[in-house]
């Protein structure tokens, strides 16, 4: 698929490699803040977001928020809003970047039980949507414009 890439290229898209885990999961780089973490990518999540123990690493001024999350094997969690962060994959950048905050420990207990490594969050369909995703699975690469 190198014509995919090249063509992707001249449209001003840029490249981000992503791994398949074990568990069949998409899980790429990104840092937040000028801070490095792992990330699932998930095309099924509305937002991106972290878990509270990762307030203080990325940085975060995360405030309470009346929305509910949901998601696998969750519902009606609490959470918080983080405004204005800067999310940087690969050369792809976003500084005016909202994160959701909330208990991501039965996301990272489900990959440990299947030896998987755990990870600090899940970029979701909002990154997807701003940066036009071009998701290439044979290549494991994402493109964002």
């Amino acid at each position: 698929m190198k014509e995919l890439g090249d063509i992707l290229r001249r449209k001003g898209y840029r490249k981000i490699a992503f791994k398949v885990t074990r568990t069949q999961h998409l899980s790429i780089k990104a840092s937040i803040n000028g801070v490095k973490g792992t990330f699932i990518l998930d095309t099924g999540a509305s937002n991106s977001c972290v878990g509270f123990e990762s307030v203080g690493k990325f940085l975060l001024n995360a405030s309470q928020s009346k929305t509910k999350a949901a998601g696998a094997g969750a519902v009606g969690m609490t959470t918080q809003i983080a405004l204005s962060n800067t999310l940087k994959m690969g050369r792809w950048k976003s500084d005016d970047f909202h994160l959701v905050v909330f208990d991501m420990s039965h996301v990272n207990t489900a990959l440990r039980e299947h030896k998987s490594r755990p990870v600090d969050g899940i970029i979701g369909a909002d990154v997807l949507l701003e940066g036009e995703a071009i998701i290439d699975y044979a290549g494991h690469c994402l493109y964002l414009k």
